[in-house]
């Protein structure tokens, strides 16, 4: 029988990383080391700010955040240790990720997620993902994206879509709301980054819907959670929008604080126009809240083109939000055991594990 493959995993972040990209790279790394697909994997991060455990046969190696020292030490890693398999969270990391795998005669597994490559990349990058035996894309729209420019064989490129974590759950989020002091009010809810470079998470188009929202009777509570320094101008937004009183920005907050936040919100709203996937949308329908996104990029996967939650135009955020808080709010339960099926760790695993036979078995 022939022995797994032991994996160099390169990534900007996994195992004590944030955002989607870091849980994305846990979930993968985790499903490979969980169902035994691989003997062992070594993670080189480049951040790693908070605190983590990890799995059985996974092992991460200190952060390096400078590319030069980061580069350095990922070829230092690989020298000396065997590697069968390289997995390359990022397209920017994927020319070091293909010189290593000459260098140790691997097989290259190239991970994309959303805008990094729905445009057009260096040819250094593009000549490094048209090397990779294996590339993972984590929405249907991101796949097209790659195969517009990339000369790859179609086959080569596959579809492995996020998961949601099993702490995500429906149950009671009135404590939240006591804590808030948002009782009786019609709460709205976005989970996202706030970076400059990153407005298309739409948070200001909900800012807007507020106001007419009030006037046809909503007692609106906006409930933002996330951290970046475009919070700044989201604020004065809401102030020149006379509805400062009625937007909470919460910042970053802790896992189970989370789960309690979506269970409280009677409407998960991210409006994002350039959405890779969107895991925030599984996390709040598994919590038992509805979403609604826009029917463009990664967001149709994740709302599942509206068989799980709702995908609208642009135009049509407004007027959707209102009929939604005006029906009644779907079962929690129903609507968490949908997304399960759909999204759950089982269905992922066996994506995740699928796509490493098809690598190794070369098929």
């Amino acid at each position: 029988m022939k022995p797994s493959p032991t994996m160099l995993a390169l990534v900007t972040d996994a195992f004590g990383g944030r955002g989607g990209i870091a849980q994305y790279n846990r979930d993968f790394l985790g499903a490979l080391a969980e169902t035994g697909a691989v003997s062992s994997i070594t993670v080189r991060p480049r951040q790693a700010p908070d605190l983590f455990v990890l799995p059985e046969r996974i092992e991460q190696t200190p952060a390096r955040l400078g590319w030069i020292g980061y580069s350095i030490a990922a070829l230092r890693t690989a020298l000396f240790r065997p590697v069968d398999l390289v997995f390359c969270g990022h397209l920017f990391m994927a020319p070091l990720a293909a010189l290593i795998t000459r260098l140790k005669g691997a097989k290259l597994i190239v991970q994309t997620h959303g805008i990094e490559v729905w445009r057009r990349p260096s040819w250094f990058q593009r000549a490094a993902l048209e090397a990779a035996d294996l590339v993972l894309c984590v929405s249907r729209h991101t796949r097209s994206a790659v195969l517009s420019w990339a000369a790859i064989a179609p086959e080569r490129v596959l579809v492995v879509p996020d998961t949601v974590r099993e702490a995500f759950t429906p149950g009671d989020g009135s404590t939240q709301r006591a804590a808030l002091a948002i009782e009786g009010k019609r709460v709205l809810l976005t989970v996202a980054r706030m970076d400059p470079r990153e407005r298309y998470k739409g948070h200001d188009r909900v800012i807007a819907a507020i106001s007419n929202l009030v006037a046809k009777g909503h007692d609106i509570c906006y409930v933002v959670v996330g951290e970046g320094a475009d919070r700044i101008r989201l604020e004065a937004l809401a102030r020149d929008a006379g509805v400062s009183e009625r937007v909470r920005f919460l910042g970053r907050v802790g896992l189970q604080s989370l789960v309690e936040i979506y269970r409280m919100a009677d409407l998960f709203v991210m409006p994002s126009t350039e959405e890779g996937f969107g895991v925030a949308f599984l996390e709040a329908m598994a919590s038992g809240t509805p979403a609604l996104g826009l029917e463009v990029a990664g967001a149709r996967d994740a709302l599942a083109d509206g068989a799980l939650g709702t995908a609208v135009s642009e135009a049509e955020i407004p007027v959707t939000i209102a009929r939604l808080l005006a029906e009644p709010k779907p079962d929690p339960g129903a609507l968490a055991a949908a997304v399960r099926g759909r999204f759950g760790r089982e269905t992922f695993a066996a994506g995740v594990r699928a796509a490493l036979n098809r690598l190794i078995e070369g098929t």
